[in-house]
């Protein structure tokens, strides 16, 4: 019995000696099934970008530079400045950039998120921490260009606990790409734009038909449709 007891006695101890940051993450990226998992409009649509496993809490920034590969450090709200002549920025949201929320509201640090897909025109996925909850992790959430122009200078973004995209209209500063500065093309707002407004067909111009019968002959589809057989 008194054997028991002391090894009992000693595992207690070694369990309490164990560093805190031994443990193992406990937040992964896929469930029991392998699936991606995250909360949002579009949570099952899967995600175009491969997320490294990270700690369950963590800010803003850090998860950022984690998912992006990045490595910009600071304050979310000097990343923007920061990019500058060191990564290629621009207007329009690609797989892997991470978009600047500027300073807004009650967020006065700004924020940072990852864009995981490109859903449409309007819509993206982003993978981020801090933001519905304080330090947890989101991934594949729905995020809304309400820009007018859609240069995503303007967007809404999931909000865990409304369980649906929140009213703010957030500020965007733009997106900030993995890659050398000028290297990768900014559509920019001008021709965001121009990408987004109907396409403008030019009008038809009439059929001048031949007056002999023998030129209606030779093409009775022709005239027919132009009206002039």
């Amino acid at each position: 019995m008194r054997v028991y007891r002391k090894v009992i006695i000693l595992g207690l101890a070694a369990a309490s000696m164990t560093p805190a940051n031994a443990r193992p993450a406990i937040d992964g990226l896929t469930d029991s099934a392998g699936s991606i998992t995250g909360s949002g409009i579009d949570s099952q649509a899967g995600s175009a970008l491969v997320i490294p496993k990270a700690p369950g809490h963590l800010e803003c920034v850090p998860y950022a530079r984690t998912t992006s590969g990045i490595q910009i450090y600071g304050d979310a709200h000097t990343w923007w400045s920061q990019a500058k002549n060191r990564y290629a920025t621009g207007h329009a949201p690609r797989v892997g950039a991470v978009m600047a929320v500027q300073p807004y509201n009650n967020s006065r640090l700004g924020h940072v998120a990852t864009v995981s897909r490109i859903v449409d025109s309007r819509t993206i996925l982003l993978s981020h921490a801090n933001w519905s909850v304080p330090g947890k992790i989101e991934r594949n959430v729905t995020a809304l260009d309400v820009s007018p122009a859609n240069d995503w200078s303007q967007v809404r973004i999931w909000y865990g606990p409304a369980r649906g995209l929140g009213t703010t209209h957030w500020p965007v500063s733009g997106f900030i790409y993995n890659a050398k500065p000028g290297t990768v093309r900014d559509l920019g707002s001008t021709r965001l734009a121009a990408a987004a407004a109907p396409v403008k067909m030019a009008p038809l111009r009439p059929v001048k038909m031949a007056k002999s019968a023998s030129a209606r002959r030779s093409d009775p589809i022709g005239a027919i449709i132009a009206g002039a057989y």
